[in-house]
């Protein structure tokens, strides 16, 4: 199976975003975390940002809207090219007419939950979406400790997507190091964010140890 590990932009040196995309030209994809201090409580990027961000990438753009009424701005970020938009399950109004139009205007949907949101209504609607984010600790912050409890999640998720054969990619995100990356890898995700554990250190050297770490971990799934 395909693992993937997606730096997230947030943990780089904003005033050095060139250099810092080209410290993670390793890495599968950029994630790009977009807080409206509504949903979560704290203020990061918004489309300018993102747009620049566009440009400058050298690899695909993987933006998470952490924002309330994603019906209405998750569409402009596919509209400015970002390869992946994932919206959060407990913001959107409609989640499945948002993905479709998301996956109309030519990005990959993703949907995310927040660690105490159930998956079960999810499963059945797998085929609806592209990728599922599974929050690995409560959104809004970086630096966070990982929630194991989180896991059987993603071992359904995994079970759903064997079963049908559906090409989803299983993300995680928060408190991802070459210790959790393992625990995640077992139980079923292929797609890693990664933030402080990538940037702190030397980038492409951290990013392989991460994958290395995973690739162990992960099953024939």
């Amino acid at each position: 199976m395909t693992v993937r590990i997606n730096p997230s932009i947030l943990a780089a040196d904003f005033a050095n975003f060139e250099r810092e995309l080209g410290r993670i030209a390793t890495a599968d994809l950029v994630h790009v975390d977009i807080m409206d201090n509504h949903f979560v409580p704290n203020l990061t990027f918004g489309p300018a940002m993102t747009e620049r961000l566009q440009e400058l990438s050298t690899i695909p753009l993987d933006v998470h809207l952490m924002v309330d009424d994603p019906d209405r701005w998750a569409p402009g970020y596919a509209e400015l090219g970002a390869y992946s938009v994932t919206f959060h399950a407990e913001a959107a109004a409609d989640a499945v007419t948002l993905a479709r139009r998301l996956r109309d205007i030519g990005s990959r949907a993703g949907i995310a939950l927040k660690p105490d949101t159930p998956v079960e209504p999810y499963l059945d609607l797998l085929q609806e979406f592209d990728q599922v984010l599974v929050m690995t600790v409560e959104p809004g912050f970086g630096g966070q400790s990982f929630i194991s409890a989180t896991m059987p999640k993603l071992a359904a998720l995994r079970e759903a997507v064997t079963r049908t054969g559906l090409d989803v990619w299983l993300q995680v995100d928060g408190g991802i190091t070459e210790t959790t990356i393992a625990i995640a890898a077992e139980a079923g995700a292929d797609t890693f964010v990664a933030g402080s554990s990538v940037f702190r250190g030397e980038p492409a050297d951290q990013i392989r140890a991460l994958r290395t770490a995973a690739q162990s971990h992960t099953h024939a799934h």
